[in-house]
């Protein structure tokens, strides 16, 4: 990747495992910053080992990790109701990057015909026994088989961006609909974390997105944004956890307060800590 052509945006440190520093830059013209050095993708799995990305695992060991399947909980049926408005027939659904397969799990006993891709060992065996199905990659796919295909924080971990969108293009049906879930590092709670804004996540987020960059992006695989909905929750977990990265504990009250002033910011200025996007075919 040619980084010269882009600004430097900040310095950031991987606190959830490496403990290594990268860099962002940021791409002018997309509004997206862009993590550098990315690793290679043979070597990307060994930034995902670690019994604290919680993404991966279905472990309620404190009362952090209680409280965020809690929340999880909520936000599935949340999700899954969104699709339903979005889709008033039930059809194929494609999760990319199911984890541990709760969202596959709930769209399935919905109604809908539900394939996911899972590229974690140890997500992959989870998913698995909850009875979901699990497709090898989506080479294995057929064009235009899905009537939804959702991304849910999954995008910003993809190593290839422009072949990843393709790949939704030739997948989707002309009627269907696509959902992206992404932090928004034009969000108040990024401001203000700042290099410990704990959704840069760096380097398993390789790249982090803007509204426009979205729209751009898929703008080029002829591909129109719909719509834009707020992730409420998610600005109070990425809070609580950038406190922990910028003091060294939880500090709840303070994430909390941080969390809810930047959802009341976001109100607006229509920028919050995570958008989901909604897109369709032209």
């Amino acid at each position: 990747m040619d980084i010269s052509k882009h600004k430097q945006y900040i310095s950031v440190k991987d606190n959830s495992v490496s403990k290594e520093n990268f860099e962002l830059y940021r791409d002018e013209s997309l509004d997206l910053l862009i993590t550098y050095p990315q690793p290679k993708e043979e070597e990307l799995g060994k930034y995902y080992e670690s019994d604290d990305y919680i993404s991966h695992t279905d472990g309620k060991r404190s009362m952090f990790e209680k409280s965020y399947h809690f929340v999880k909980g909520i936000a599935l049926k949340n999700k899954l109701q969104l699709i339903n408005d979005l889709q008033k027939e039930k059809g194929k659904l494609l999760d990319i990057g199911a984890g541990t397969g709760e969202f596959l799990m709930v769209a399935k006993e919905n109604g809908w015909q539900t394939t996911g891709i899972e590229p974690s060992d140890k997500a992959r065996n989870i998913a698995l026994k909850k009875g979901v199905f699990l497709a090898d990659s989506l080479a294995d796919l057929e064009d235009h088989s899905f009537d939804v295909i959702s991304m849910w924080h999954v995008l910003e971990h993809v190593p290839n961006l422009e072949n990843q969108i393709k790949e939704l293009k030739r997948l989707l049906k002309p009627t269907g609909t696509i959902l992206i879930a992404v932090p928004n590092f034009n969000s108040y709670d990024a401001k203000y974390y700042k290099e410990f804004w704990a959704a840069y996540d760096v380097p398993r987020h390789l790249w982090h997105f803007s509204k426009t960059a979205i729209e751009k992006l898929f703008d080029k695989q002829n591909m129109n944004l719909e719509d834009i909905k707020p992730m409420w929750f998610d600005s109070f977990y990425v809070s609580l956890l950038s406190e922990k990265y910028k003091t060294g504990k939880m500090n709840f009250i303070s994430g909390f307060f941080i969390g809810l002033i930047s959802n009341v910011s976001g109100l607006f200025k229509k920028e919050f800590s995570s958008h989901i996007y909604v897109l369709k075919n032209k």
